[in-house]
């Protein structure tokens, strides 16, 4: 059963393993420096249906199957999945999974949903609620941006600091056999509020929440970062990188930046991938990035210990539009490897 450690971390005594993972990714992610680890490329952005929300629940769909194959189970086996993605009412993974017959838990963290979702999975197999539980998420750049920002044919020139919204879909499935790839604790993060209205400035609304749960993490847990191999956010791109390693300095004296990387700087080369601007984002970057890379170099015994933080802008278009602030989440999970 879960213990609390400290305020806000709870430590998980069986150390659920995820015994399957796959991530798979459109064209553009395919093109940046990890393309080789996806599990499959969608070269057709459209993934052969007849609009992008459908593209993406198809791609949700693939990740879990492939996921679910890769553990050696079959979907009945499962007795949880906890997905979501950046759709009003999550149909992203909600139409995706329909056909498999899982029982379905729907989260929202926006880009936290990969880190969130795998917490409940973990928390809920080391309780015994469940034997078998799935964590899952997608988005899509064309289902994204018509949804938040603006219709892709208008065409609009993009800001500096905008992110370029990863089209990708990841799935882990998380049981109490014992694997390479351990959850040994988590933490749900507080929303902060700094007040940022630009819906093109994500790094900057996130980078608080990223700065407030690795500071509880770290107290919680009287740790270090050198007590890590790896501090991984998503996806806080280049503006959002820069604040957290301010913030961390200024306000908590914490330097993080010898064992800090970020999803949205991985995933694709913004030196030659010039259009992705300050970064990737997106619920399926660092789902794509955490289901690939980090996971086999976890197997791989190349890292040991990954404290992954997924960060969220729980924002939504409604609100946008009523020029409010974007409050922003970041969930942890610390992942030990072989």
């Amino acid at each position: 059963m879960p213990v609390r450690q400290g305020r806000y971390t709870l430590v998980l005594p069986s150390a659920p393993g995820i015994s399957g993972y796959a991530a798979v990714v459109g064209k553009k992610e395919g093109e940046g420096p990890l393309g080789s680890g996806f599990d499959y490329i969608y070269e057709d952005g459209t993934a052969g249906e007849k609009t992008w929300e459908k593209a993406e629940s198809v791609m949700h769909r693939d990740a879990v199957s492939r996921a679910i194959s890769k553990a050696g189970i079959s979907p009945q086996d499962a007795d949880v999945i906890f997905a979501g993605d950046l759709l009003n009412q999550c149909i992203g993974s909600t139409f995706g999974i329909r056909e498999l017959g899982i029982p379905f838990a729907g989260m929202y963290g926006a880009c936290s949903t990969m880190a969130l979702s795998l917490a409940a999975a973990a928390a809920c197999v080391d309780s015994r609620i469940a034997e078998t539980a799935i964590a899952s998420t997608s988005s899509h750049f064309c289902s994204a941006e018509k949804q938040f920002r603006m219709p892709l044919e208008y065409g609009g020139q993009r800001t500096p600091t905008s992110q370029w919204t990863a089209t990708a879909a990841s799935a882990a499935v998380v049981t109490k056999n014992e694997a390479k790839a351990r959850i040994e604790k988590v933490i749900i993060g507080r929303i902060q509020d700094y007040g940022i209205k630009d819906a093109n400035n994500m790094g900057a609304a996130m980078a608080p929440a990223a700065c407030r749960t690795i500071a509880d993490f770290l107290r919680d847990t009287n740790t270090s970062p050198s007590d890590y191999d790896l501090i991984l956010t998503g996806d806080l791109g280049t503006v959002g990188t820069e604040l957290l390693c301010e913030l961390m300095m200024k306000q908590e004296n914490i330097d993080i930046s010898s064992v800090h990387s970020d999803c949205g700087l991985m995933i694709y080369d913004v030196s030659k991938q010039k259009e992705v601007g300050a970064g990737g984002s997106g619920c399926g970057c660092s789902g794509a990035v955490l289901c690939s890379e980090i996971l086999k170099r976890l197997e791989l015994g190349e890292l040991k210990k990954v404290f992954f933080v997924g960060t969220g802008a729980l924002m939504s278009s409604v609100s946008s539009l009523q020029s409010e602030s974007i409050p922003s989440v970041a969930h942890g999970v610390l992942l030990a490897g072989g």
